[in-house]
């Protein structure tokens, strides 16, 4: 044999050794290196206690109420925790004060739906810092270590359903440049202008834009008055986007008192009187895209398995995740009838 045969077969030999040592090392099997979701759904199961306090507002809109008592239905159904709630005052100063008191009883974990997640921010740090999980409920602290778990609607992803919606049933009906109005609530809050910049978004990927936008202020009284401003602005619209069914029920007495049925409305949210209209089809209102308040059960939900170190039974992880954004749904006609169990 001459040297260079011998040199080739020396150098395959140490490429196939190194070879192997380096599929050893990386444990590249899929026995090895693969992870299945093999836990058994039995998370409902009575387990250890848990103490969940609780705050939202007061309930001076029909969605927070859903969600106050969509908590309080879904901590009952466990027999393993106990609820106790405080009073969240009438101002972000009154909810801070009662949840000191609540973070000096000590419970398990804290669900939270703040009046401003800014200013209740420096409450979920002291509540942390003590060693209590906080459920942030909705309105986000911009402190990522001010809760355990955030759990909220899609603001953005409402806009996007919305905005989708009206520009598939324009398409459909062939209208190349609808007239389309806008009525948001609050305006100043970062909640409206995600759900704005959501439906400009949708919009604009089929050449739309709104023609006009008036603010409400989440009442039925500020919503029959946006509405009214916006008819007599417009002679004509095609589509209207009401960003929330409670203010809603003051839209459809204005397009009522002005006798104008030539437009689509969507509204916002799920009320259960805004899906029996859907699902009625006598009004303008031909669907809502969802911001379910059933996310307070969810978080109650969560943060009993918070509480007692318990991951989701559904995914891998061994804790719950540290996010989630619920999807924005859009419920018309053919679906109203699913969707009116979670209306408010």
């Amino acid at each position: 044999m001459n040297e260079l045969s011998r040199r080739r077969i020396l150098l395959g030999g140490a490429a196939v050794g190194a070879g192997a040592l380096l599929t050893a090392c990386t444990s590249n099997t899929p026995s090895e290196n693969t992870q299945i979701n093999t836990n058994k759904d039995d998370n409902a199961a009575p387990g250890q206690k848990v103490v969940i306090g609780f705050s939202a507002p007061g309930a001076d809109h029909g969605w927070v109420a859903a969600i106050t008592s969509n908590a309080k239905a879904q901590a009952a159904a466990y027999p393993d925790v106990e609820f106790r709630s405080v009073e969240a005052g009438t101002d972000a100063a009154a909810q801070r004060a009662a949840l000191s008191t609540l973070i000096a009883q000590k419970p398990n974990v804290i669900v939270l739906l703040p009046h401003d997640g800014k200013e209740l921010n420096s409450v979920g740090l002291q509540a942390m810092r003590a060693g209590i999980p906080v459920v942030n409920l909705d309105r986000a602290f911009p402190d990522r270590g001010a809760y355990r778990l955030q759990i909220k609607g899609d603001n953005f992803g409402m806009g996007l359903a919305a905005g989708t919606y009206i520009g598939e049933q324009m398409k459909a009906k062939g209208v190349a440049n609808p007239i389309i109005g806008e009525i948001p609530g609050i305006d100043s809050l970062e909640l409206t202008q995600e759900r704005t910049a959501g439906f400009n978004e949708a919009l604009a990927g089929y050449g739309f834009k709104v023609a006009n936008r008036r603010p409400a202020e989440f009442t039925a009284d500020t919503g029959q008055r946006a509405a009214t401003e916006i008819l007599q602005a417009l002679p004509k619209i095609d589509a209207l986007w009401n960003h929330d069914d409670d203010q809603g029920i003051g839209v459809l007495a204005a397009i009522n008192q002005a006798n104008r049925k030539e437009f689509l409305m969507v509204g916002g949210a799920g009320s259960k009187a805004a899906i029996s209209a859907i699902a009625a089809d006598n009004t303008p209102l031909k669907a809502t895209v969802t911001y379910s308040p059933s996310m307070a059960s969810s978080a109650i939900s969560l943060a009993r398995l918070i509480g007692q170190g318990k991951g989701m039974s559904d995914l891998v992880e061994l804790q719950v995740p540290k996010e989630i954004t619920l999807a924005s749904e859009t419920i018309t006609k053919e679906n109203a009838a699913q969707y009116s169990k979670l209306g408010f």
